[in-house]
C-alpha cells in the first residue's frame, strides 16, 4: 500500500507528469516528480533541444519562470489526484518577487526545482523557488499562486 502523504521517490518517478498539470505538450516544462510534502516539492527536467523555450542551446528566462510555476502546479495535481481524489486545477502566476536568474542551462542538463510553500489561503499560494543544475544556482524567486477554484 501506498502511503500518498510520504510517498518514495521511486513511486514518484513513475507517474506520468502529464496527469498531474493542465498544460500540455510543448508546453510543459517539468519532467519527472521527485519528491512531495505538502509544503515542498521537487521536479526535474533535463533540457531538450526542442523545448519552445530554448534559445541558442540554453533554456531561457521565460522557460524556468514556467518551470517554477508548473512544479507548483504539479504539487497540487498530485494532492487533488492522489489525495483529494479531484480533478486537475488551474492556477495563475500572480507576483514574482526577488526574482535573480543567474544562468541559463544548456540543452541536455538537467535542473531541479525545489518549491517551499511559506504560506497558503484562500486559493493563494506564498512560495520559494529554487533551481539548480546539480549544485549550481539556476535562478531563485518568491512566487504568488492564484488557483483557480473548480
Amino acid at each position: 500500500m501506498i502511503d500518498y502523504e510520504h510517498p518514495s521517490e521511486e513511486f514518484l518517478r513513475t507517474i506520468d507528469i502529464h496527469t498531474l498539470l493542465p498544460q500540455q505538450e510543448p508546453f510543459v516544462m517539468v519532467g519527472t516528480l521527485t519528491h512531495f510534502e505538502r509544503t515542498r516539492i521537487k521536479t526535474e527536467l533535463v533540457i531538450p533541444e526542442t523545448n519552445i523555450f530554448v534559445n541558442d542551446g540554453r533554456f531561457s528566462a521565460a522557460g524556468i519562470i514556467e518551470n517554477m510555476a508548473q512544479t507548483c502546479a504539479a504539487r497540487l495535481g498530485y494532492i487533488n489526484k492522489y489525495i483529494l481524489l479531484k480533478g486537475i486545477q488551474l492556477g495563475f502566476i500572480g507576483a514574482l518577487r526577488d526574482m535573480e536568474v543567474v544562468d541559463l542551462p544548456k540543452v541536455g542538463e538537467t535542473i531541479t526545482t525545489e518549491v517551499v510553500i511559506r504560506e497558503e489561503v484562500f486559493g493563494m499560494l506564498l512560495a520559494d523557488a529554487t533551481v539548480k543544475c546539480g549544485e549550481r544556482l539556476i535562478a531563485k524567486t518568491e512566487m504568488k499562486i492564484a488557483e483557480k477554484e473548480g
